[in-house]
């Protein structure tokens, strides 16, 4: 099925463009939700004006994000989390306690959906990645550590300074 991508959708392309994509997919998610429409000649013709108008959408979307992005790329955040012997956590991490923590820290709401990272069930560094934009996505560096023990950074003195900031705000609550 080929269809005229009307907004941007991420792994897929930027809004004007004609995609080739399985019927399910487009039937049933991307024209509903109002992705796209089917490319017939007539849609095809609107595709330039669309292409312009989302470039203008999508550059002034990128000017905003790009500040947020870089108050949030690199940073750490922590979580303490009670672990087995092999360090197997007892639950999980999930993508919204990560959106969570950074919608505290870069005081912008991020959603979940946002966070491209599976659940993290084991001690030690992970990294996400949080599609701001298309095109403007930050990598957050993740420490999970065993409860009641100091995080092991590896000499990272911004993130040692971002597990202590945690700490004092976890002990002041």
């Amino acid at each position: 099925m080929k269809i005229l991508l009307l907004k941007d959708v991420y792994h897929l392309g930027h809004a004007g463009d004609v995609k080739k994509v399985a019927d399910g997919y487009g039937r049933n998610y991307l024209i509903p939700q109002g992705y796209a429409v089917l490319a017939t000649p007539g849609s095809l013709k609107q595709a330039d004006a669309i292409r312009t108008k989302a470039e203008v959408v999508r550059k002034q979307l990128n000017t905003e994000m790009s500040a947020v992005a870089e108050r949030i790329n690199g940073t750490w955040i922590t979580f303490a989390s009670k672990a087995g012997e092999t360090g197997k956590l007892y639950g999980s991490i999930t993508s919204q306690m990560v959106a969570d923590k950074i919608s505290e820290k870069a005081g912008v709401e991020i959603d979940k959906r946002m966070i491209d990272i599976q659940p993290i069930r084991t001690l030690g560094e992970h990294k996400a990645h949080v599609r701001l934009t298309i095109d403007i996505v930050p990598v957050i560096n993740v420490l999970v550590h065993r409860e009641g023990e100091t995080p092991n950074i590896g000499g990272n003195e911004d993130a040692e300074a971002a597990v202590e900031e945690t700490e004092a705000a976890e002990t002041a609550e």
